[in-house]
């Protein structure tokens, strides 16, 4: 059973930092591009940043400068930072991984559970 396990969320002040992660586990040979999602109350998902198996970053416009997407390739996990923190940073963040389960398999897309965020002004 494949799983992506979330952690660091919590309640920050506003300038403040935080740190989350996500752990992939399971019979996986091999995880292509991971990623941070987030959900604020009211509306839609949205992309906060990836990163590619080679390193490729891409980050949201409303991110760039302040947040940091890294990985560790050998610990299948993936890290985000967030620094200068604002309230409309605050959702519930979750973390996403195209992985693949067999040499012949299809990379499929995985979802963690989710990690609140909460920023107080």
């Amino acid at each position: 059973q494949v799983q992506l396990v979330a952690s660091g969320g919590g309640l920050v002040q506003a300038g403040g930092s935080l740190r989350l992660s996500c752990a992939a586990s399971g019979s996986i040979v091999s995880i292509d591009a991971m990623g941070w999602f987030r959900q604020a109350p009211g509306k839609q998902r949205e992309l906060v940043a990836t990163i590619t198996s080679s390193g490729g970053i891409n980050y949201a416009d409303s991110v760039k400068g302040r947040f940091t997407i890294s990985r560790d390739n050998a610990k299948n996990t993936v890290y985000l930072q967030g620094d200068s923190l604002k309230p409309e940073d605050t959702a519930v963040y979750y973390c996403n991984a195209l992985m693949r389960m067999a040499p012949a398999a299809p990379t499929l897309n995985y979802w963690g559970q989710g990690a609140q965020v909460t920023v107080s002004s």
